[in-house]
């Protein structure tokens, strides 16, 4: 077996790029890439034992994936030996009820993920775009997908069900769970501590996308986002959860098209639309404007209530998990969250959350809180390899 995989974590509006070296059962990440289509002009930043290197992808047309790919990776092989790469594998959102674990990428398969971009327009048509283009530059290496639903598979049939009529939930309309892979992960980091293998742990994926997740002996019991990934708690640019009725509000007596709904519902809501300032939480935190508190305070109250909700599915929680960058780096939000979850017994360490360590709970604490970085490409990884063989990421 050559000896280097290649991952792509498809965003809504990024790509992230991540080279791994194999070596026998083993293996070490070498470097991570993104590109972001936000950039103007347009690039590829790529970061190496600490180093951060950029170059330009000017003259590209922003419209073909394959071009931009093709001129990124043209450069990143420049700085990380491209040239034995074993299989390259893939981050797609949703898996719908086709998919309850990892795939090889072929005809058929695409053709499978094609048919979900219904259920997830704003992630899967990007991940689309960039499979084909994967497969026009490396058409004979076996490339794979990882799902962001497969690790929900788990839920009890009355956490997947929505309120609705049978019919509706037999066509596919149901509540999937997203996230998944950054979820994996903190199971598999969780496994690692001195928490019970059956302990009961809600983890909170808090960047622009956000979600929770109740986790029992690293098995997914319930999730925060639903059918869709507009679901759940307010994010940088999307809602949350919303009353139906304002919907029919909108489109009927207020009159405003399906488009119209669709780009407030994903683009100029959650922090962006409390705020009216910006959708970055970094830039709240640090205004002195109330309405950038007020967007600060209902994330964190919304957090806080579906942490609570979460542990009702397990009957109980014994950890609290924070993760992706929101929940990495900013302790002023993990200290407002676990405030309003003083009642269910969480005590942090200020001392301990103030420089973001791995575990930032108090010795007075009856629930255990954790800081782990998110790492969905070392999963991805992980479970490409696995199509391949028995092989083991480390």
């Amino acid at each position: 077996m050559t000896d280097t995989i290649l991952t792509f974590n498809a965003g809504s509006s990024t790509v992230k790029l991540g080279t791994h070296a194999i070596a026998g059962n083993r293996s070490r990440p070498l470097a991570r890439a993104v590109i972001d289509f936000r950039d103007d002009p347009l690039e590829v930043r790529l970061t190496r034992d600490g180093q951060l290197l950029t170059h330009p992808l000017a003259g590209v047309d922003i419209g073909d994936m394959t071009a931009i790919l093709g001129t990124a990776l043209d450069w990143i092989g420049t700085q990380v030996d491209l040239s034995a790469l074993a299989v390259i594998g893939h981050r797609v959102v949703h898996g719908g009820d086709l998919f309850a674990g990892p795939a090889i990428i072929d005809d058929t398969t695409l053709a499978q993920m094609e048919s979900l971009s219904r259920l997830a327009p704003l992630h899967q048509p990007q991940s689309l775009r960039l499979i084909r283009a994967a497969r026009a530059l490396y058409p004979d290496l076996t490339q794979t997908t990882s799902f962001d639903t497969a690790f929900h598979a788990t839920h009890d049939p009355l956490a997947r069900r929505l309120a609705i009529p049978r019919a509706l939930h037999d066509q596919g309309i149901r509540r999937y769970g997203f996230h998944g892979l950054s979820y994996r992960h903190i199971a598999d980091a969780l496994s690692r501590t001195d928490l019970p293998a059956d302990a009961r742990v809600v983890a909170a994926h808090l960047g622009s996308g956000a979600s929770l997740c109740a986790m029992q002996g690293g098995i997914s019991r319930d999730s925060s986002m639903g059918f869709s990934t507009l679901d759940g708690i307010p994010m940088a640019t999307r809602c949350g959860a919303l009353d139906p009725g304002v919907l029919l509000h909108l489109l009927g007596p207020m009159g405003w098209t399906l488009d119209r709904v669709e780009r407030m519902l994903y683009h100029e809501s959650g922090l962006l639309g409390v705020s009216g300032i910006d959708a970055d939480s970094r830039e709240l935190l640090d205004s002195d404007r109330p309405e950038a508190a007020e967007a600060i305070g209902l994330f964190c109250l919304r957090i806080a209530g579906e942490a609570a909700r979460l542990a009702t599915t397990m009957g109980g929680i014994d950890a609290l998990v924070f993760t992706a960058g929101i929940g990495e780096h900013q302790p002023r939000i993990r200290a407002m969250v676990a405030e309003r979850l003083a009642w269910l017994g969480l005590v942090l360490d200020h001392a301990a959350n103030a420089v973001n360590a791995a575990r930032i709970s108090s010795t007075a604490s009856r629930i255990a809180a954790f800081v782990i970085p998110a790492d969905e490409e070392r999963i991805i990884a992980e479970e490409a390899l696995g199509l391949l063989g028995s092989h083991t990421i480390l």
